[in-house]
């Protein structure tokens, strides 16, 4: 029996952290993989946020969702046709104390007739994790799939890195998932939000 690949452990991260009638962002939807599994857990009550700048992204998660699952076991799916750096302009105020879970998976769109050329950039990125951090509720966790084996997603994973060895522990704790024989390999980072302890 081997490890967890890096998009298993994310799933698993956040899956036990979700529980029906919660909501859950899925940050770069791509071809909707993460955002039928946070629609899974969350079930008919909850709501499910699928972020991208690609019609396509959006369009592939769309038919993948419609098709996966019953119509009486689906969420409310809000597609967002825009950059997660804006997420807390869509994010409806009534969803945001239920937020659970935040996931990220970098890079760029996979398959076939996908522009490879569009990616992910750092400052958008930074900015998105910045805004998930404040949106989801004490316990909830923040995933990001990382990819450093394509050209400018070294320089991101880098950034990502130093994003969350910065975070002061009050407002979250933050572990790696990674493979260090495979450097170029994609890796894990994963942000549990705490409460921020004030003194009096």
């Amino acid at each position: 029996m081997g490890f967890l690949s890096v998009l298993g452990m994310a799933h698993k991260l956040a899956g036990d952290r979700l529980s029906p009638g919660d909501t859950a962002v899925d940050a770069t939807c791509g071809n909707g993989n993460d955002t039928l599994f946070l629609a899974e857990q969350i079930g008919p009550r909850g709501r499910v946020y699928a972020f991208d700048i690609q019609e396509q992204a959006l369009r592939r998660t769309k038919e993948r969702f419609a098709s996966a699952l019953p119509r009486e076991r689906l969420p409310e799916l809000c597609l967002i046709h825009g950059s997660h750096a804006g997420m807390a302009m869509h994010i409806a105020e009534d969803s945001r104390k239920r937020l659970g879970a935040v996931m990220f998976n970098l890079g760029f769109l996979p398959g076939p007739e996908a522009d490879t050329s569009i990616i992910t950039k750092t400052a958008s990125t930074l900015a998105a994790l910045d805004a998930s951090l404040g949106l989801l509720r004490p316990g909830g966790i923040l995933t990001i799939v990382l990819y450093p084996g394509h050209p400018g997603g070294d320089q991101e994973a880098a950034a990502v890195e130093q994003w969350a060895s910065s975070l002061p522990q009050g407002a979250g704790q933050a572990v790696l998932y990674r493979m260090p024989q495979k450097p170029a390999s994609p890796f894990l980072l994963a942000v549990e939000k705490k409460s921020i302890q004030t003194k009096d």
